[in-house]
C-alpha cells in the first residue's frame, strides 16, 4: 500500500526568536540645591560609580566556534540514533523554542537538521529538499492557498554537501547492489509501509524504486515492474526499459531475433516472470523468464493471446477456436 508522506520538516519553517523590548525607567523630578551647597566627597564618588555603571554595558557571549558547532552536533546526532559521522556543523540563526538549531553534514548518506530539543529532533537534508520542492511548487501553482506566516522563516540545508542530492542518489545504489550507473535520482512523496521511497534512473536502462527499509537494508524494484501509477517512475524512459529487456534476450537466439523497441511487464506466478516485447519488424513476442532473468519460454503474439490477455504493443489477428491453449500460468 502506497501513501502519500508530507514530512514535517518543521512545517519547513522555524519561528525566529524575539527579543523584548523594555521601556526607558521614568525619571523623577528632585529639588533644587541651594547654589551654596557643596556636594561632599562621599556623594561625588557615588556618582562617579552611577554614571560608570550608566555607560557600561553587558558584554555580548562570543559566538561558538567552528569546533564548538561540529561537537554539539554530533552529540545531538548521536543521541537522535543517527549514524553519522558529523564532519561540518554550522548553528543557524533561529531558535525552536529555546532550542539551539543546527546543520549537519555527515561523512556518508544525507545531512540533518538538528534540534537541541529534548529529545533531540532531525530532519533529512535529501528528504527536506524534496518537501520544499513540492511546497514551491504548489505554492507556485496556487499563490493564495499558502500566504507565508509573519515572523517566519524556512529552513533550509546550505552546506554544499547537503545540496547535493545526486551524491546521496549514488550511495544508496550502491547499498543496494543495483546493476547500473545511476544518472538521476531523488526521494519520492510517498511511502511503502511507512518506508521512505526513492527513484534511482540509470544511463542507458531501466531505473529502480527503492524502499528504505525501517529493519535496515532496501528493497529494489525496477521501474518496469512497478504497475501502480501512483508511483509511477519519472527518470526512466520506454527506451531504456526496451534496452533492460533487450540486454536479457541476448542469451537465447529466439529472443534476441526480436529487436525489441517497447516493453512491458505482465506480472508474475509460480512459472515465472511474463515481458512483452514490441519488435522492430513489427512483430512481439511474449516471453518468460526464470528468478534469475534467464530465458524459459518464448511465445510469438500470433499464439500467445491466452497468456494474460495476450500481447497489447502489437496489434495482432484474433486467435482460432481451435488453436491449443497457451501453457498454464
Amino acid at each position: 500500500m502506497f501513501k502519500s508522506s508530507y514530512i514535517a520538516a518543521i512545517g519547513a519553517a522555524v519561528a525566529l526568536a524575539g527579543f523584548g523590548v523594555t521601556p526607558a525607567a521614568a525619571q523623577t523630578e528632585t529639588a533644587p540645591r541651594s547654589s551654596e551647597a557643596q556636594p561632599s566627597a562621599e556623594s561625588s564618588t557615588t556618582g562617579r560609580i552611577r554614571r560608570q555603571n550608566r555607560n557600561s554595558r553587558p558584554t555580548a557571549p562570543a559566538a561558538p566556534t567552528a569546533e564548538e558547532n561540529l561537537a554539539a552536533a554530533q552529540t545531538l546526532a548521536t543521541s537522535a540514533g543517527l549514524t553519522c559521522q558529523a564532519t561540518e556543523a554550522s548553528l543557524l540563526p533561529l531558535v525552536s523554542g529555546e532550542s539551539r538549531v543546527y546543520e549537519a553534514a555527515c561523512a556518508s548518506g544525507p545531512g540533518y537538521i538538528l534540534i537541541a530539543s529534548t529529545p533531540p529532533q532531525s530532519f533529512d537534508c535529501v528528504l527536506l529538499a524534496a518537501t520544499q520542492a513540492r511546497l514551491a511548487a504548489a505554492a507556485a501553482a496556487n499563490p493564495a492557498a499558502a500566504p507565508a506566516a509573519p515572523g517566519t522563516t524556512e529552513i533550509r540545508c546550505t552546506l554544499p554537501r547537503n545540496t547535493d542530492v545526486m551524491r546521496v542518489m549514488v550511495e544508496y545504489a550502491r547499498e543496494a547492489n543495483l546493476p547500473c550507473v545511476p544518472n538521476e535520482g531523488g526521494p519520492l512523496s510517498k511511502q511503502i509501509d511507512g518506508d521512505e521511497l526513492y527513484e534511482v534512473g540509470c544511463d542507458g536502462l531501466d531505473g529502480y524504486l527503492l524502499q528504505k527499509l525501517a529493519a535496515g537494508g532496501w528493497k529494489a524494484t525496477e521501474c518496469l515492474r512497478v504497475l501502480e501509477a501512483a508511483v509511477a517512475c519519472q527518470f526512466s524512459t520506454p527506451a531504456e526499459q526496451a534496452a533492460t529487456l533487450k540486454a536479457r534476450f541476448a542469451g537465447n537466439a529466439e529472443a534476441a531475433a526480436c529487436d525489441v523497441t517497447r516493453a512491458r511487464y505482465m506480472g508474475a506466478n509460480a512459472n515465472g516472470s511474463f515481458y512483452e516485447a514490441k519488435c522492430a519488424a513489427d512483430n512481439g513476442v511474449i516471453v518468460r523468464f526464470n528468478n534469475e532473468f534467464a530465458v524459459q519460454q518464448v511465445y510469438p503474439c500470433e499464439v500467445a493471446q491466452r497468456i494474460g490477455g495476450g500481447c497489447t504493443l502489437t496489434i495482432v489477428p484474433p486467435l482460432p477456436e481451435s488453436t491449443v491453449s497457451a501453457p498454464a500460468q
